[in-house]
């Protein structure tokens, strides 16, 4: 592996052997790569949960294919999925795509391997603590995954864990159990988010570039800064309500159990005098926030994709930092708009319902600079691009059909529908993870020294967007039509949904025909390494400091630590001398605009 000459000399006498340089590794490098492969494997097996729901719900009381006498009778009497089963899958899928999917990919390794880079510096803050912060996401992953495998199967309360119902669903005396592993998982997840988001604060405000200014830094970066501020405030509250209900499962207390609980006819043994609302409200003031911890890494990675392609400066870049930094504040004021009807009152609820409101402002304010700045764009329709150009109206349909849910009024009739889930997964499936592939595509060539296929990508990229609408849009109109979320059944008990139960079987094509077409992504990912193009250090011409690093970056990043000369994003500067049209950070006045002339 090429180094700097500065460490050159000790490195020589002090090889790391391959254990210390890539599996229990110190480089942010190799820690944001492991971050991203495990994230991907983990949002591949979620996925196959959701594909595994959808056939039940398209086709309830038939045999599953293949895999229905594989999961044995306990789970799938008669190779027909069981109720208990089902609901293991709904709560599995939830938490593994959140906390094991989309939060690590878009923190962990791209925070981790993009940022020591964009801000100039050899490695993260505190190498050790970062190392550390991977292996225990790594166990709280393994943990949640054994949970399949005890006897009752995982966690079946929803991936909200709502208490009571997650403390009294198994006898709970038993650290092998679903729901208690599930707890077990979260604890190892949540104190791996709160490591990782320390070393980024600190890398960010600490070692930054000479002449790297606050209003010098990408908005990749400020994302990751206000992310990582959401992780390790709203996290804690979180981790101390899952030790909690721990307790409760398994040393008797009642911290959510209330007094004069009556379950299965009889009354509730254990004592009494807690609160269920309080796991609500823990866990709520966490995953209001963790919206946002999803979406701003996915706003930060199509603003680097749309400056870059577009040869232009993105449009008001000060606004798209004061939006990101408002939209973090607002976040942690908005979580009880989850909780409308737990009868908490007008004037609460009414609190609740203006500042739902306000939060929409700095995410247009983000959504419309990024769409203004295609204006008058130079537009290059590369892969990375398509994928964040679908963002914009993907993240805007889930912004706008969240409005109804933030007031009371609608709220009411539209809570725990069908139409939640669609709203959410707006945001969070064609809006974050279309993102999230973007950054894929567009870092590929600087983490492996070779370009992915674009012809494969484009496949990619037009499956899944129709896809993705396909499962998602039926959703609103189930909704609207009263079907409740969670029923095994897909809702054929129910006169009122026999209109909409057609669309069932619409959405289990769509959501099968998704995953067939992530395996462009995956014959992409693999094959690329062996064969893709090969390319220079910067293949983009892009202006941030990571392209300033040879291709793959060595062990410090830099062979010597640069200058920032200037902002992150300029692109055809008009009255310039030269045809180049972008002058990256790290060149100096009169190098950058004497440049030679360019040619494709």
């Amino acid at each position: 592996m090429a180094t700097d000459t500065h460490h050159h000399h000790n490195e020589h006498h002090d090889e790391p052997s391959w254990i210390r340089k890539y599996v229990f590794s110190t480089d942010h490098k190799v820690i944001g790569i492991q971050y991203g492969l495990t994230s991907l494997v983990f949002l591949f097996f979620g996925f196959c949960l959701l594909m595994m729901m959808r056939w039940q719900l398209a086709y309830p009381g038939e045999a599953l294919p293949l895999l229905g006498k594989w999961l044995g009778e306990a789970r799938m009497p008669g190779g027909v999925m069981a109720p208990e089963f089902y609901n293991q899958l709904g709560a599995m899928h939830g938490t593994i795509m959140v906390f094991l999917g989309v939060v690590p990919l878009a923190v962990g390794a791209f925070g981790n391997y993009l940022v020591p880079l964009q801000v100039g510096a050899q490695d993260m803050a505190f190498p050790k603590l970062n190392m550390s912060s991977y292996w225990v996401y790594f166990v709280g992953g393994v943990v949640m995954f054994a949970s399949f495998f005890v006897p009752e199967g995982a966690a079946q309360s929803g991936w909200t864990s709502y208490a009571p119902l997650s403390i009294v669903t198994t006898p709970a005396q038993s650290i092998f159990r679903g729901q208690t592993m599930w707890l077990i998982g979260m604890v190892f997840l949540i104190t791996s988010s709160l490591l990782g988001s320390v070393n980024i604060i600190v890398t960010i405000v600490q070692l930054r570039a000479p002449g790297l200014t606050w209003m010098r830094l990408p908005f990749f970066c400020w994302a990751q800064l206000v992310t990582s501020f959401l992780l390790l405030l709203a996290f804690p509250p979180l981790e101390a309500a899952g030790v909690m209900q721990l307790m409760d499962r398994l040393a008797g207390s009642s911290f959510f159990m209330p007094a004069g609980l009556v379950i299965s006819g009889k009354p509730w043994e254990g004592s009494g005098g807690g609160s269920a609302l309080l796991w609500q409200h823990l866990f709520w003031f966490l995953a209001h926030p963790e919206v946002y911890v999803l979406i701003l890494p996915a706003m930060g990675i199509v603003a680097e994709v749309i400056a870059n392609n577009t040869r232009k400066p993105l449009w008001g870049y000060s606004a798209l930092v004061w939006a990101s930094a408002i939209l973090g504040f607002l976040s942690f004021v908005v979580w009880a708009h989850h909780m409308y009807l737990t009868g908490m009152g007008t004037a609460i609820s009414a609190f609740f319902q203006t500042t739902t409101m306000l939060i929409s402002v700095p995410s247009i304010i983000i959504l419309t600079a990024l769409i203004l700045s295609l204006w008058g764009g130079s537009i290059r329709f590369t892969t990375p691009m398509l994928f964040a150009l679908a963002f914009l109206p993907m993240f805007g349909i889930g912004g706008l059909t969240g409005l109804p849910l933030g007031l009371a009024t609608s709220d009411i009739q539209l809570h725990d529908t069908y139409y939640v889930i669609g709203h959410f997964h707006y945001v969070v499936a064609p809006g974050t993870i279309f993102a999230l592939f973007a950054g894929i595509y567009y870092w590929y060539p600087k983490v492996t020294g070779r370009r992915m296929s674009e012809t494969l990508g484009k496949w990619h990229f037009w499956g899944s967007l129709v896809f993705m609408n396909t499962v998602f849009m039926p959703m609103f109109v189930q909704g609207m039509a009263g079907m409740s979320r969670r029923m095994y059944d897909g809702g054929e008990a129910y006169l009122h949904n026999q209109h909409v139960l057609g669309f069932n079987r619409m959405i289990g094509v769509g959501a099968w025909g998704l995953g067939l077409f992530q395996l462009f992504f995956i014959i992409n990912f693999f094959w690329s390494l062996k064969r893709g193009e090969k390319v220079n250090d910067n293949p983009w011409k892009a202006t941030t400091l990571e392209w300033n690093t040879p291709t793959p970056p060595p062990h410090g990043n830099f062979t010597k630590i640069p200058d920032a000369y200037r902002g992150p994003y300029e692109y055809s500067l008009p009255g310039s001398d030269t045809h180049k049209d972008y002058y990256p950070q790290w060149e100096p006045d009169h190098v950058a605009k004497a440049g030679p002339k360019e040619t494709k």
